[in-house]
Protein backbone atom coordinates (compact mmCIF):
# COMPACT_ATOMS: atom_id res chain seq x y z
CA UNK A 1 0.00 0.00 0.00
CA UNK A 2 1.34 3.43 -0.88
CA UNK A 3 1.73 6.28 1.59
CA UNK A 4 -1.28 7.99 0.03
CA UNK A 5 -3.33 4.79 0.37
CA UNK A 6 -2.37 4.41 4.04
CA UNK A 7 -3.26 8.04 4.71
CA UNK A 8 -6.67 7.64 3.05
CA UNK A 9 -7.31 4.44 5.00
CA UNK A 10 -6.38 6.18 8.29
CA UNK A 11 -8.73 9.10 7.55
CA UNK A 12 -11.61 6.77 6.66
CA UNK A 13 -11.04 4.63 9.75
CA UNK A 14 -10.96 7.68 12.03
CA UNK A 15 -14.16 9.01 10.43
CA UNK A 16 -15.91 5.70 10.96
CA UNK A 17 -14.95 5.69 14.65
CA UNK A 18 -16.17 9.25 15.13
CA UNK A 19 -19.45 8.65 13.32
CA UNK A 20 -20.22 5.32 14.98
CA UNK A 21 -21.35 7.10 18.15
CA UNK A 22 -23.61 9.51 16.28
CA UNK A 23 -27.27 8.95 15.66
CA UNK A 24 -28.65 9.46 12.15
CA UNK A 25 -31.36 11.75 13.45
CA UNK A 26 -31.75 13.77 16.60
CA UNK A 27 -34.59 12.71 18.86
CA UNK A 28 -37.18 15.36 19.66
CA UNK A 29 -38.39 14.61 23.23
CA UNK A 30 -41.69 16.36 22.47
CA UNK A 31 -42.43 13.63 19.90
CA UNK A 32 -41.85 10.73 22.34
CA UNK A 33 -45.28 10.70 24.05
CA UNK A 34 -47.39 7.86 22.72
CA UNK A 35 -48.02 4.15 23.06
CA UNK A 36 -45.27 1.61 22.30
CA UNK A 37 -45.83 -2.16 22.08
CA UNK A 38 -44.00 -5.38 21.30
CA UNK A 39 -45.29 -8.62 19.80
CA UNK A 40 -45.47 -10.32 23.20
CA UNK A 41 -48.05 -7.94 24.69
CA UNK A 42 -45.62 -5.53 26.36
CA UNK A 43 -46.81 -1.92 26.42
CA UNK A 44 -45.48 1.45 27.55
CA UNK A 45 -47.41 4.68 27.36
CA UNK A 46 -45.44 7.91 27.71
CA UNK A 47 -47.85 10.77 28.39
CA UNK A 48 -47.19 14.39 27.45
CA UNK A 49 -47.64 15.39 31.11
CA UNK A 50 -44.46 13.45 32.03
CA UNK A 51 -46.12 10.34 33.45
CA UNK A 52 -45.94 6.78 32.12
CA UNK A 53 -47.51 3.38 32.59
CA UNK A 54 -45.88 0.09 31.65
CA UNK A 55 -47.48 -3.33 31.43
CA UNK A 56 -45.96 -6.72 30.66
CA UNK A 57 -42.47 -5.31 30.11
CA UNK A 58 -39.23 -7.17 30.70
CA UNK A 59 -36.55 -4.85 31.98
CA UNK A 60 -33.76 -7.40 32.48
CA UNK A 61 -32.57 -10.57 30.79
CA UNK A 62 -34.38 -13.61 32.15
CA UNK A 63 -36.83 -11.46 34.10
CA UNK A 64 -40.57 -11.95 34.21
CA UNK A 65 -42.86 -9.35 32.65
CA UNK A 66 -43.95 -6.69 35.16
CA UNK A 67 -46.30 -3.71 35.38
CA UNK A 68 -45.26 -0.36 36.87
CA UNK A 69 -45.85 3.37 36.53
CA UNK A 70 -44.45 6.76 37.47
CA UNK A 71 -42.87 9.74 35.77
CA UNK A 72 -40.51 9.97 32.80
CA UNK A 73 -37.85 12.40 31.59
CA UNK A 74 -35.75 12.35 28.42
CA UNK A 75 -31.97 12.31 28.93
CA UNK A 76 -29.30 13.05 26.31
CA UNK A 77 -25.94 12.26 27.92
CA UNK A 78 -24.01 13.32 24.81
CA UNK A 79 -21.38 10.61 24.55
CA UNK A 80 -23.63 7.60 25.02
CA UNK A 81 -27.11 6.41 24.11
CA UNK A 82 -30.08 8.69 24.70
CA UNK A 83 -32.62 7.29 27.13
CA UNK A 84 -35.87 7.95 28.91
CA UNK A 85 -35.41 7.87 32.67
CA UNK A 86 -38.42 6.14 34.19
CA UNK A 87 -38.96 7.24 37.78
CA UNK A 88 -40.79 4.21 39.16
CA UNK A 89 -43.39 5.15 41.76
CA UNK A 90 -45.69 2.13 41.78
CA UNK A 91 -45.64 -1.42 40.50
CA UNK A 92 -44.05 -4.82 40.16
CA UNK A 93 -40.36 -3.94 40.13
CA UNK A 94 -40.25 -4.33 43.90
CA UNK A 95 -38.59 -0.97 44.32
CA UNK A 96 -39.09 2.74 44.09
CA UNK A 97 -36.36 4.22 41.98
CA UNK A 98 -35.55 4.47 38.34
CA UNK A 99 -34.73 2.55 35.23
CA UNK A 100 -33.43 3.50 31.80
CA UNK A 101 -35.52 2.96 28.67
CA UNK A 102 -33.23 3.54 25.70
CA UNK A 103 -34.27 5.56 22.66
CA UNK A 104 -33.36 4.18 19.25
CA UNK A 105 -35.49 6.81 17.51
CA UNK A 106 -38.85 8.44 18.13
CA UNK A 107 -40.59 5.21 17.10
CA UNK A 108 -38.47 2.60 18.91
CA UNK A 109 -37.67 2.23 22.61
CA UNK A 110 -35.85 -0.67 24.27
CA UNK A 111 -34.65 -2.07 27.58
CA UNK A 112 -31.08 -3.32 27.88
CA UNK A 113 -29.95 -4.17 31.41
CA UNK A 114 -26.32 -4.88 30.39
CA UNK A 115 -24.73 -2.34 28.00
CA UNK A 116 -22.70 -5.15 26.43
CA UNK A 117 -25.58 -7.63 26.43
CA UNK A 118 -28.58 -8.15 24.22
CA UNK A 119 -31.64 -5.94 24.08
CA UNK A 120 -34.12 -7.30 26.62
CA UNK A 121 -37.28 -5.90 25.03
CA UNK A 122 -37.92 -3.61 22.05
CA UNK A 123 -41.15 -1.65 21.76
CA UNK A 124 -42.45 0.09 18.62
CA UNK A 125 -44.76 3.11 18.48
CA UNK A 126 -48.39 2.27 17.77
CA UNK A 127 -49.93 5.71 18.27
Amino acid sequence: MTTRGRWLFAVLAASAVLLSGCSDAAVDPKKLPGVYRDDGGGRIELSADGTFSASRVTTREGGDPVDFSGSWDYEDPGGSSDFVYLGVEDGGLGMTGGIQLYVDDEDTLYFQSDPDGPVTQELKRTS
